[in-house]
């Protein structure tokens, strides 16, 4: 073996090593997520994004799309939301059939809590429209966190600025509807939370301009589980879900539209 030549290689490799290292470009660590402050269920605020510490991108896009369709003037009832509402937008020949006649707007947004909600009609959603219902339904996504009472405090609120910001609007509030969180669709601590809320937010019946509707034992019969075909992540509807709820809500509303 030339131990002189070998010696030579291995030199070469130790000067080329470096070079090729820094052509490459610098590996960076993944960004440490942002310690966001706790958001109280009855205080407006925009959904924050845990990378960045700002407004999500996401939740702003669709508010800043609310707030033009608010603006054209012509919603005749809107639907106030989190993904459940949202999900109205996938099932059109539905959502036409039962409320196109009303000219409805769709304001609901995936993950959104009481306060996010609250944020949205503060800013701008509620403005330049005159509707005359407005469809509540929110809360289910504080339930892993806030307390019943928090959520409750958190619905009332919405109700409140949407009394003040639309006066003439008659409210169809919603009970939150039942979830599963155990496998299965079993109903576990969260619904009984929801519960709670409900019995709580039903209180701001007044029989003139807020007017409260429990549908969800249309989704679960005898108390659970839930039914996979209704709600087939146990959260969510499925078409045959929607169906419900629009031949649940549809006398009321139209006696509200009158």
């Amino acid at each position: 073996m030339n131990y002189k030549n070998l010696y030579s290689f291995v030199a070469a490799l130790l000067l080329v090593a470096p070079l090729h290292a820094k052509d490459q470009p610098a590996v960076q660590p993944p960004a440490p997520a942002v310690a966001l402050p706790p958001q109280a269920p009855d205080v407006a605020a925009p959904k924050m994004d845990p990378k960045t510490g700002a407004p999500q991108a996401g939740f702003m896009a669709s508010h800043e799309k609310f707030v033009a369709i608010a603006k054209e003037g012509k919603a005749g009832v809107v639907f106030l939301g989190d993904s459940i509402t949202a999900g109205w937008n996938a099932k059109k020949d539905i959502w036409d059939k039962a409320f196109g006649k009303y000219q409805p707007a769709n304001f609901g947004i995936g993950g959104d809590r009481t306060q996010h909600v609250l944020w949205r009609i503060t800013n701008g959603e509620l403005d330049g429209i005159k509707p005359k219902a407005v469809v509540i339904m929110i809360g289910t996504n504080n339930s892993g966190s806030d307390p019943a009472e928090g959520i409750a405090k958190g619905i009332t609120k919405i109700v409140e600025t949407v009394r003040s910001k639309q006066p003439q609007a008659k409210i169809l509030l919603l009970a939150v509807f039942p979830r599963g969180n155990k496998p299965g669709g079993e109903l576990g601590a969260q619904n009984a939370k929801l519960k709670e809320v409900n019995a709580i937010i039903a209180k701001l019946d007044d029989g003139k301009h807020v007017f409260f509707l429990d549908i969800g034992d249309k989704f679960v019969q005898g108390g659970g589980p839930i039914n996979k075909e209704i709600m087939p992540d146990f959260l969510h509807l499925s078409p045959r879900g929607y169906q419900i709820w629009s031949d649940a809500i549809s006398p009321k509303l139209a006696k509200l539209m009158e």
